[in-house]
C-alpha cells in the first residue's frame, strides 16, 4: 500500500522539480522514473464512460476506471515540489547555476540511454524517429521567437502545443509559448488580470490537446512502440543543449518578469569549477544508473 501511495508521491515531487526548471518538461522525469505510459493511459481514461460513472454516482469505478488515486498522489507530489523547491532551486540558480545544469545535465544524459535502451529493436524506423524527435528538440532551443497575436483560434493552438510541449518529455510548455510570441500575454497579463477572453480559448485548447494528445501518445506506443520510444529518446538527447552547464542566457522582458528566449553557449575553462562541475554531472549520471539498478533488482524480486 505503501509503495502504491508514496512512490507515485516521490515521483510527483521529481516532476516538479523539473517544471520549476527553466527548459526542463515533466514529461522527461515520468518517462525516466517509468510512469509515462501509466500517466498517459490515465489521462486518456476521462472518456465518454468515465463522466457515466461519475454521473450514476459510481465514485469507486470512476476512481479505478480514471486510476484516480495514482493522479492524486502524481499531483500531490508535484505541487509539494513546486511550493517547497521552487525558493531552494531559485537560490542555486542564482549562486552556483552550473553545479545545478551540470547535475541535471548527467541526470538526462544517462536517461538517454536508458530510456533508449527500452527499444527491443532499433530498425530503421525507430532509429529516423530518433533522429528526429532530436532534431525537432534542437530546433525548438535556437529557434527566435514569433511576434505577439491574440487571436481566438491562433490561441487556442498555443493551448493545445503548450500542453503538448508539457507532456512531452524534452520540451517545455512555458518555453514554447515564448517561441509563439504569447508568453508575456498569457501567462503574465491573461493570469495576472484574470482576463478570461485569453483565458478561456486557451484553456480549450489545453484540455482538448491533453485529451486528444494523450490518446494519440497511447495509440502510438501501442502501434509502433520501438519507434516512438525513440522518437521519445530523442527528444531528451535534443534537450541537452538547454541543460549544457556553460551557457549566458538571452532574455526578453515581460513587464516586470524576464523570461529566458534563448542561450549563448560556450566551451568551459579546465579549472576547479570544471573539475566540480564534472564531478556534478557523474552524480547526475549515477543516480539515474542506481536508480535503474535497483528498478531491475526489485521487479526481478
Amino acid at each position: 500500500m505503501l509503495n502504491k501511495t508514496l512512490l507515485p508521491f516521490l515521483k510527483g515531487v521529481a516532476m516538479g522539480a523539473a517544471n520549476v526548471i527553466p527548459g526542463v518538461s515533466g514529461g522527461t522525469i515520468a518517462l525516466i522514473t517509468g510512469i509515462f505510459i501509466r500517466l498517459i493511459n490515465a489521462i486518456k481514461s476521462f472518456d465518454a464512460a468515465a463522466l457515466k460513472l461519475l454521473l450514476r454516482g459510481k465514485f469507486r469505478e470512476f476512481a479505478q476506471h480514471t486510476d484516480l488515486a495514482f493522479l492524486l498522489c502524481l499531483l500531490a507530489g508535484i505541487l509539494t515540489a513546486i511550493i517547497s523547491l521552487a525558493k531552494l532551486l531559485e537560490y542555486l540558480f542564482q549562486h552556483h547555476p552550473i553545479y545545478v545544469w551540470s547535475f541535471f545535465f548527467g541526470l538526462v544524459l544517462a536517461s538517454v540511454y536508458f530510456v533508449g535502451r527500452t527499444v527491443n529493436r532499433w530498425h530503421a524506423g525507430a532509429i529516423i524517429s530518433f533522429i528526429t524527435g532530436a532534431g525537432i528538440a534542437i530546433s525548438i532551443s535556437v529557434l527566435t521567437p514569433a511576434s505577439e497575436n491574440s487571436s481566438f483560434f491562433y490561441l487556442i493552438i498555443c493551448g493545445v502545443v503548450a500542453i503538448c510541449s508539457m507532456i512531452l518529455p524534452g520540451l517545455s510548455g512555458s518555453f514554447v509559448l515564448v517561441l509563439m510570441g504569447n508568453y508575456q500575454l498569457v501567462m503574465i497579463e491573461a493570469v495576472n488580470n484574470f482576463d478570461f477572453d485569453i483565458l478561456l480559448p486557451v484553456g480549450i485548447g489545453a484540455v482538448a490537446g491533453l485529451v486528444l494528445f494523450s490518446r494519440f501518445l497511447s495509440w502510438l506506443m501501442n502501434r509502433f512502440p520501438d519507434s516512438t520510444i525513440a522518437l521519445l529518446s530523442g527528444f531528451i538527447l535534443g534537450s541537452l543543449g538547454i541543460l549544457w552547464p556553460w551557457k549566458n542566457e538571452i532574455t526578453q522582458a515581460f513587464g516586470d518578469k524576464t523570461k529566458v528566449i534563448g542561450y549563448d553557449w560556450f566551451l568551459p575553462e579546465i579549472n576547479h569549477q570544471f573539475i566540480l562541475a564534472v564531478i556534478f554531472i557523474t552524480l547526475g549520471i549515477l543516480s539515474i544508473a542506481i536508480t535503474e539498478i535497483w528498478a531491475e533488482k526489485k521487479q526481478k524480486e
